[in-house]
């Protein structure tokens, strides 16, 4: 179910891309404010809006919670072997919530993206535990 809610979310997401074919930050920051500009993160070559994390991440933690609950702690130790500390999450939308933000923080999208991207994905990840049955 959580596979489905990703392919679903990528589908769902790249469809509104390229229909509303919104540029990036970078693109508008070099123009317009600064020509030197760029982002924490590199700017993906599709467009902005919305944000494939944020549908993504929401899709898959609606589709968990419904699954394993609310409260459901976990801890992420996917990246250490880069230097990076495990990171506790309370829940699976504790952990879609950062990765969602972390994309305005990173430099490559505006703040609507991700919250209706957060929206989209939680509309799929209903949808979904609505329609299959286990």
């Amino acid at each position: 179910m959580t596979s489905i809610g990703l392919f679903e979310g990528f589908l769902s997401c790249w469809d509104e891309k390229y229909r509303s074919l919104l540029v990036r930050p970078e693109t508008v920051i070099n123009e317009y404010i600064d020509p030197d500009w760029v982002p924490l993160l590199q700017t993906p070559p599709f467009p902005e809006y919305t944000s494939g994390h944020s549908v993504i991440s929401a899709a898959a933690a609606t589709v968990l919670t419904g699954l394993l609950g609310e409260d459901f702690a976990f801890d992420d130790d996917t990246e250490v072997e880069f230097g990076l500390p495990v990171r506790s999450f309370r829940s699976f939308r504790h952990a879609a919530d950062e990765a969602s933000i972390s994309r305005l923080y990173g430099g490559i999208h505006y703040r609507p993206a991700i919250e209706n991207g957060v929206k989209q994905g939680n509309a799929i990840g209903k949808l979904i535990l609505e329609r299959i049955r286990i």
